[in-house]
């Protein structure tokens, strides 16, 4: 029995700082997970997919992310994305400095 699509965003690292980026409504890509677009159709994640991976001048490593929906907007399911969210754990700088001065 195949398995039930569940909620995606299409996330990537920027080409030029690494940073992880997230793919928005506007085809624009954000540093910020509560500005993705969510996806809850798989042939509509699918093509979203395709056009970052159609990008190779702005983002590598493109792929789709699950997501849970809450009232903050998406949130990681997995260990993975949440770390790969807040950047770098080795000290408190970039990203991680940003979340936890919020």
């Amino acid at each position: 029995m195949p398995r039930e699509f569940t909620p995606k965003v299409v996330t990537a690292n920027a080409l030029i700082e690494g940073d992880v980026v997230y793919l928005t409504t506007d085809d624009t890509w954000t540093r910020r997970l509560s500005e993705a677009e969510v996806m809850t159709e798989e042939d509509h994640a699918g093509l979203r997919l395709l056009q970052a991976e159609g990008q190779p001048e702005l983002v590598v490593g493109a792929y789709l992310a699950d997501v849970a929906l809450s009232e903050n907007g998406p949130e990681p399911t997995h260990f993975r994305e949440d770390f790969r969210r807040t950047g770098p754990s080795n000290y408190n700088h970039g990203k991680k400095a940003e979340l936890n001065n919020v």
